[in-house]
């Protein structure tokens, strides 16, 4: 898989217009959606899953495998990591690969803890990791580091640049901050229905 493209993407929610004629190509690389909060960034990641269905357009490379972080953890809180990992990614969940990142996402020591005990970051990080495991041709992260101090947004972010090398990641967020983490650039806007803008990384 080399590429999804959006051609048209039109979306909106009563008299609200969502999304008006997005068209733009993800090939392998980072592809950063910007815009405001409200702006429809979670509603474009939606539909590219098959989770929402647009008004009109088309969608080309898309039923592929894929891994997602939502906004939402979407944890058990009565299960330690291992437990939520082992629920969410069955027969593809690898107890050394899971053991190596917890260490390196600083989530060995608590590895054993219910994650009702863990911190707002302590989830994210876990989240992350749990996409990171599956499988995938496609990578998509919504606000992915919301919830992180510097030194682990850092260290999260370096994690993803290397599990998603040669695969297609899509990420949603609302600062500039965390296109640098992942090595993208804003290229340009949308038309002025479309609050969303697209960067692509430098590499591509």
């Amino acid at each position: 898989m080399t590429e999804i493209r959006v051609q048209n993407l039109c979306k909106t929610y009563g008299d609200h217009v969502v999304l008006h004629n997005l068209s733009f190509t993800a090939g392998v690389g980072v592809t950063r959606i910007l815009g405001r909060s409200g702006a429809g960034k979670t509603t474009l990641l939606r539909i590219l899953l098959g989770l929402d269905q647009p008004d009109s357009g088309s969608l080309f490379g898309t039923n592929c495998r894929w891994a997602a972080v939502f906004q939402e953890d979407r944890l058990l809180g009565h299960l330690d990591a291992e437990d939520n990992l082992r629920f969410a990614l069955g027969s593809a969940y690898n107890a050394a690969a899971a053991k190596t990142l917890l260490g390196e996402l600083g989530l060995a020591d608590v590895g054993s803890k219910p994650i009702c005990e863990y911190s707002g970051g302590m989830k994210r990080r876990l989240s992350l990791l749990r996409a990171l495991l599956v499988p995938f041709d496609l990578l998509i992260l919504d606000e992915p580091f919301n919830g992180l101090d510097s030194e682990n947004r850092k260290k999260a972010a370096a994690l993803v640049r290397n599990r998603a090398q040669d695969k297609i990641l899509l990420f949603a967020a609302h600062t500039k901050e965390d296109a640098a983490l992942l090595g993208a650039e804003i290229l340009c806007p949308f038309d002025s229905y479309c609050s969303v803008q697209i960067s692509r990384s430098k590499g591509n």
